[in-house]
């Protein structure tokens, strides 16, 4: 819902149609959200006026906006419930709501508070699957062997090589700029909220990235992805996940084998070999402490999985 013209075919009155245009304006430039998130929150104030629509039966106002009651509003999350949308994917839609409902006040169009006093759905936040030490090994090692060119094989490499070895997610790796690669030892990257973080560069990293443009058929300019596609495009996630999974059948992995595993695979063995939370915290750029704590979680299971498989009693 990126314009009006997404919009216009719901029974939507002209001031709802220009707030979350305005809304989305916003989410967009000034809080810079992630195209994801703007379309999850587009999913989700789809998903809530086609409920009023039939809970409420006429057309979505403003002024309907403000009347909303907690009511209205457990009775939109209990059909998601039975139309079974996943708890994280309600308490998702409660928080895209909610950031609108705040917006409107902010902006002074309505006041509603009803929203603030729904209860999240109970989730379970899931565990990071890292891969072991030498399956991360065999991935780098073997990724240049996929492709069909040479100077792919190098890309995918230096690109595997640098989530594992530097923790990136792998839209900040496919965001870097030839720009951001100034410094040998260290690379800025964007990450989440627009949030900049200088993460070091081991010289293995190095090696792979020099290697993979060295190779590279396409000019490299200071504002130019440094990853790019056979035709000179920025790289595709797609290609990379493709790539990998390829990968993945070769050597025999679970399908929890994806490029985002490769960043849980670099924070659960620097946690493993001594690393504090609050350096991993940093070097991942979590904006919360609690995330970075998951993978404490993680390195208590393979410490007790060790120990059953090693331990003479465990037998």
């Amino acid at each position: 819902m990126s314009s009006a013209k997404n919009i216009v075919d719901l029974p939507w009155a002209e001031d709802v149609i220009d707030a979350v245009a305005k809304w989305q304006s916003w989410l967009r430039y000034e809080k810079r959200a992630s195209a994801h998130t703007i379309d999850s929150y587009q999913f989700d104030i789809r998903n809530l006026f086609q409920f009023l629509n039939d809970h409420r039966g006429r057309q979505i106002n403003l002024a309907m906006l403000s009347s909303l009651t907690l009511a209205d509003f457990r009775s939109w999350l209990a059909n998601n419930a039975a139309e079974d949308r996943q708890a994280a994917s309600r308490a998702r839609a409660v928080a895209g709501i909610r950031n609108f409902f705040r917006w409107l006040d902010r902006s002074g169009q309505l006041h509603n508070n009803a929203i603030e006093l729904l209860k999240l759905p109970k989730t379970s936040r899931r565990l990071p699957r890292p891969v072991t030490e030498v399956e991360a090994q065999d991935i780098v090692t073997l990724s240049k062997n996929v492709p069909q060119e040479d100077w792919i094989g190098k890309r995918d490499q230096a690109l595997f090589t640098l989530l594992y070895g530097a923790g990136l997610r792998i839209s900040e790796a496919l965001a870097l700029t030839h720009a951001d690669l100034a410094q040998k030892d260290r690379v800025t990257v964007t990450g989440k909220g627009n949030k900049q973080r200088n993460v070091p560069l081991l010289p293995i990293i190095r090696e792979a990235l020099d290697a993979y443009l060295e190779s590279c058929p396409y000019a490299a300019k200071p504002k130019e992805p440094i990853f790019v596609g056979s035709r000179g495009e920025k790289l595709n996630p797609a290609v990379a996940q493709r790539n990998l999974r390829q990968l993945r059948r070769q050597l025999n992995l679970p399908d929890s084998v994806t490029p985002h595993a490769l960043r849980h695979s670099f924070a659960t063995h620097l946690l493993a070999s001594g690393a504090d939370l609050r350096s991993l915290q940093e070097l991942l750029g979590h904006s919360s402490l609690s995330t970075t704590q998951l993978y404490t979680q993680v390195d208590a299971q393979q410490l007790a999985k060790a120990y059953k498989a090693a331990h003479p009693r465990a037998k």
